[in-house]
């Protein structure tokens, strides 16, 4: 007797739009009749084995801001829907390649 399969369940995951809309061009460019298909072609093509995703690692740090700071990065942080961490690493990696430019 042939074994059943179990249905599929739906895997949820965060993808940036530029990856969503990668998708979307190669299930209308290939065939592909759903987005699942085309995950599903992605994975089983995909070497996992060998693959080496980059990491950068973290570390936390504490540092003293002015009120009215923490505050317009909250309130950014909603206007923007992103994190305080995302603004500030924006802000902190802007500044820091403008000083490098200068010497």
């Amino acid at each position: 007797m042939a074994k059943k399969s179990k249905p599929s369940r739906p895997l949820t995951i965060d993808l940036p739009t530029s990856l969503i809309e990668k998708i979307e061009l190669c299930r209308r460019g290939s065939g592909f009749a759903s987005n699942s298909e085309v995950v599903r072609a992605a994975i089983s093509e995909f070497d996992f084995a060998t693959c080496r995703p980059e990491q950068e690692q973290h570390r936390q740090i504490s540092v003293r801001i002015a009120p009215e700071q923490r505050a317009a990065l909250q309130r950014y942080s909603r206007q923007k829907d992103v994190s305080v961490g995302e603004l500030l690493r924006m802000a902190i990696d802007a500044l820091t390649t403008r000083k490098s430019r200068r010497r």
